[in-house]
């Protein structure tokens, strides 16, 4: 039986890259190519995505484990918010449902959640 962290771990390579390409849950735009981001582990606070009929404003989830993108231009699509504190949040660029992650301004570096995004 596998444990949600042998799925978590079957979604690298061995270079610990991911090993499929990284599409949004919604639509089919293609936000990373294969090999793109580095799995990490690491706390953040990542507000829910919303639908318009819902009313939970300010309200997030900690989510753990991330694909860490070093550089920005190596997403194929990608949305960008408005800063919000030291942040930027991360979107489909297509059908602008989010976020599905965030750019740090401090670091460069941008991180997209596991479990907000398919592959294929």
């Amino acid at each position: 039986m596998s444990t949600e962290r042998d799925v978590i771990e079957s979604k690298k390579n061995t270079e610990g890259k991911n090993k499929d390409k990284i599409y949004c849950t919604f639509c089919p735009s293609k936000m990373l190519n294969a090999g793109a981001a580095t799995l990490i582990n690491m706390d953040f606070a990542l507000p829910y995505i919303h639908s318009r009929a819902q009313d939970e404003a300010n309200q997030s989830e900690i989510i753990s484990d991330y694909w860490l993108i070093e550089d920005m231009y190596t997403f194929e699509n990608i949305g960008v918010s408005h800063t919000v504190g030291n942040v930027k949040y991360l979107a489909c660029a297509d059908c602008e449902r989010g976020p599905v992650g965030w750019h740090d301004l401090s670091t460069k570096k941008s991180y997209i959640a596991l479990c907000r995004v398919k592959y294929e």
